[in-house]
């Protein structure tokens, strides 16, 4: 089973985004984290996942069960009702890079349970 963890954080000054993810798979850990370029939070948040499903896909690990957790309730939501007014380019985006992998469980999570990814993308701003 794999785990992954995305996060995105934004400054508010410039609205510059960047992205953590964290990778959990066979006691391994890998911690990623990437500038994304301005945008809003909820952008972000999708951008995150996205960039940390096209990292995932670098591992060419065989075929397993996938746990997405992610803290934003707006992606969560979005990949469980496989919809989203606002954000339906990102969503068809998203799932896009979710296909690769079945199944793909997805999980919202507190932000206080998403700290890995949440430091990596606050690192990735500096």
């Amino acid at each position: 089973m794999i785990k992954i963890y995305t996060d995105a954080a934004v400054r508010p000054i410039d609205q510059q985004a960047s992205a953590g993810c964290v990778i959990v798979t066979d006691q391994q850990q890998y911690q990623l984290k990437t500038a994304l370029g301005p945008m809003d939070n909820h952008q972000a948040e999708f951008a995150a996942a996205i960039w940390g499903f096209e990292q995932l896909q670098t591992f060419q690990l065989p075929p397993q069960i996938v746990m997405f957790y992610t803290d934003s309730r707006l992606v969560s939501d979005a990949i469980t009702k496989n919809y989203s007014h606002h954000y339906a380019q990102q969503l068809a985006l998203l799932n896009n890079q979710l296909d690769r992998f079945d199944p793909v469980v997805v999980q919202w999570i507190p932000d206080r349970d998403n700290q890995g990814a949440h430091h990596l993308a606050l690192q990735a701003l500096s």
